[in-house]
């Protein structure tokens, strides 16, 4: 059963997929990051390439023709086949079709309003699902 960790209080939700993407590949796992829009990719796509000057994060589209060799996917789109399944990254905001397919998935929450909502609402979900749950309230100092 996949096991669900919800991180909210997030000031920068990019920078800190970054460290999270870091933070798998140096565990050797392969990722998922699900976007809400095209725009949202782009953004994520400049912050892993720009991120550090120490890490190289390999990360392409999904359904490029590199993505089954890629350990870092990004998806705004869950019509496309994802190659990998350890671990998703849900930006979108939603809960993600196929999330009861990973390993594992984490639930990246800002400080907005609106995304707390939603992060309530996918938290219940999955809790009457009987997910296994965790919570990580960020420091933002």
């Amino acid at each position: 059963m996949t096991q669900i960790d919800f991180h909210t209080n997030i000031s920068d939700k990019f920078l800190y997929t970054c460290r999270l993407v870091r933070k798998a590949r140096a565990a050797q796992r392969q990722i998922v990051i699900l976007g809400s829009n095209a725009e949202d990719l782009a953004t994520l796509d400049r912050a892993l390439w720009t991120f550090s000057e120490h890490d190289f994060l390999p990360h392409v589209r999904a359904g490029d023709p590199l993505a089954a060799q890629t350990p870092v996917i990004l998806a705004a789109d869950e019509e496309i086949e994802w190659p990998h399944h350890q671990i998703l990254i849900n930006l979108s905001g939603n809960t993600p079709q196929h999330f009861a397919r990973f390993e594992r998935m984490f639930e990246i929450i800002s400080l907005a309003d609106d995304d707390k909502a939603g992060g309530r609402e996918r938290y219940r979900f999955y809790q009457q699902r009987g997910y296994p749950l965790t919570h990580f309230v960020a420091d933002n100092v």
